[in-house]
C-alpha cells in the first residue's frame, strides 16, 4: 500500500530539470552529441549521492549510473530503470517557461507565448480523462521536455520513496540516465555488464497505464544520386543534374500508402527525412519502419527499384544505395522473458490503473538494450505531444509513474 501521506518530489524535480537545455544534435559526430546534456547529468549524480546512493557517477561517455542496494534476504533478480536526459533536436528546449494549469476542466489550453499554440481537446483525447488534474505545459515557445525528463524525475522520486520507506522490501535496483536517445544513439556506448541488471524498464512512454513490449524494426537508407556538373552556359549534352534525378525519385514514392501520414497501427512506411545536394551529387536520407523485420527488405528492394528507374532517365548517371540497421522489434527478445511484462501489469493492477498493452510506432533505448542482452520494455511516463511545443504532462500522472516504479520493485521481490 502506497503511503498516502507521502509528499511527492517528482513535480518539483521535473520543473527543475526542464530548465536545463539538453537538446541533442543529430548532425554531430561526437558522443554525446552535445556537451550541454551533461549539465543535467552532473546534477543528477549530485542528487543521487545526496539521496545516499554512494556509487553514483557519470562515466566518460556521459552515462549516469547508480545502485539502490537490496534490503531483502531473498535472491531477487537485479532490475534497472532507465531514462534519457536529452530532448529532441526538432524543437528548442532552451529557456523553457512552464505553466501549471490547476484543476483542469477539459477545455482547450491556449499557450500565452504563442497565439498559434493551442492544446485542443479534439486532437488530445487523453485530456478527457484529466478533469480536475493539474496540467503542466510551456508558454508555447519551446517544447516542455517531458520526453524524457518526466521519466528521470519519476525514477528519482521512486528512489527517494524507497529510501524513506525501508519497510518496503526490494532487490537491488540499478539506475541509468542516458544521453542521445533522441538521435538514436542512446545505447551506443552502454555497457550492459557494467550496469549489472538482469532486466530493465525504460520510463519513456506516454499515456498512463502503457506497457510497451513491441517496437518498430528500423533501418536507415542513404541514397547518393551522382551526376555530372559543367558550366551551365556550356552544358548542352554534357550536364547530368543529380538534383533532378533525386526529384524524380521523390516524386515516384508511394503517396496514398507506405507513408507516415497515411499509416497507423501496425502499418509500416518509407519516409524521406532530408535531401541535400548540388548538380554533381544529391543525397536523400530515408527511414524505413515496420513491425516485421522481413518487411524492411521488401521496402528497401522497392526503393532501390525506384532509384534505378529514376537514374535510367539520365544516361551516364549512377547511384549508391546504402542500408544502415538501426534497431529491431524488442518483442522478438521479450517473448522469451514474459515475466518482465507480467510483473509490470501486476503492478498496474495493484494500483488500480488499467494496463494498456500497445506497440510503439517508434523505438526506445529498450529496443537496442533488449538485443544487447538486457530485456527492457517501456513504461508510461505521462507525457503527451512529444517533440512539439504543445507537449504536456499531468502532475497526477507523474505521481502515478512514481507509484508504479515503487510497486514494481515490490512485485519483483514478492515473486522471487
Amino acid at each position: 500500500m502506497f503511503d498516502q501521506n507521502y509528499k511527492f518530489t517528482v513535480t518539483d524535480r521535473f520543473l527543475e530539470y526542464v530548465k536545463i537545455d539538453t537538446q541533442s544534435d543529430d548532425e554531430a559526430a561526437g558522443f554525446p552529441t552535445t556537451l550541454k546534456q551533461l549539465d543535467l547529468s552532473r546534477k543528477l549524480v549530485a542528487e543521487l549521492l545526496e539521496l545516499g546512493l554512494k556509487d553514483a557517477l557519470m562515466d566518460d561517455n556521459g552515462y549516469v549510473m547508480a545502485t539502490l542496494p537490496s534490503n531483502t534476504t531473498k535472491d531477487v533478480p537485479v532490475i534497472g530503470f532507465v531514462a534519457h536526459v536529452d530532448t529532441s533536436p526538432a524543437v528548442s528546449g532552451k529557456d523553457v517557461k512552464t505553466i501549471i494549469h490547476k484543476n483542469y476542466q477539459v477545455t482547450d489550453i491556449k499557450l500565452p507565448g504563442n497565439p498559434d499554440a493551442v492544446i485542443d481537446v479534439a486532437n488530445n483525447p487523453d485530456l478527457k480523462d484529466m478533469k480536475g488534474f493539474d496540467i503542466i505545459t510551456t508558454d508555447g515557445t519551446t517544447l516542455l521536455g517531458a520526453d524524457d525528463k518526466a521519466g528521470i524525475a519519476e525514477i528519482m522520486d521512486a528512489v527517494n520513496y524507497l529510501l524513506a520507506h525501508p519497510e518496503i522490501k526490494h532487490g537491488t535496483i540499478k539506475i541509468c540516465f542516458t544521453p542521445d536517445e533522441e538521435v538514436g544513439r542512446g545505447t551506443e556506448k552502454f555497457d550492459v555488464a557494467k550496469f549489472g541488471a538482469k532486466y530493465a524498464y525504460t520510463i519513456d512512454g506516454s499515456t498512463r497505464g502503457e506497457v510497451e513490449t513491441e517496437t518498430f524494426c528500423a533501418d536507415a537508407v542513404i541514397i547518393d544520386f551522382i551526376g555530372k556538373n559543367v558550366h551551365p552556359g556550356y552544358a548542352k549534352g554534357k550536364m547530368i543534374n543529380s538534383i533532378k534525378m533525386a526529384s524524380s525519385f521523390i516524386e515516384s514514392l508511394p503517396k496514398s500508402s507506405l507513408t507516415p501520414e497515411t499509416t497507423e497501427g501496425r502499418e509500416g512506411y518509407v519516409h524521406p527525412i532530408t535531401i541535400n545536394g548540388t548538380e554533381e551529387k544529391t543525397t536523400v536520407k530515408m527511414i524505413i519502419r515496420d513491425f516485421v523485420t522481413e518487411k524492411l527488405k521488401e521496402y528497401e528492394n522497392m526503393l532501390e527499384k525506384l532509384v534505378k528507374e529514376s537514374v535510367e532517365k539520365f544516361p551516364g548517371a549512377r547511384y549508391e544505395f546504402k542500408v544502415i540497421e538501426q534497431y529491431r522489434n524488442m518483442k522478438y527478445v521479450l517473448n522469451d522473458h514474459p515475466k518482465v511484462e507480467e510483473y509490470a501489469i501486476e503492478a498496474l493492477n495493484r494500483l488500480g490503473i488499467k494496463p494498456i498493452q500497445s506497440a510503439i510506432r517508434g523505438g526506445t533505448d529498450g529496443a537496442k538494450l533488449s538485443f544487447m542482452g538486457l530485456p527492457t520494455p517501456n513504461l508510461f511516463a505521462g507525457g503527451h505531444n512529444f517533440h512539439a511545443i504543445t507537449e504536456w504532462v499531468a502532475v497526477q500522472d507523474l505521481e502515478a509513474a512514481v507509484k508504479l516504479i515503487v510497486t514494481l520493485a515490490q512485485v519483483w521481490e514478492e515473486k522471487s
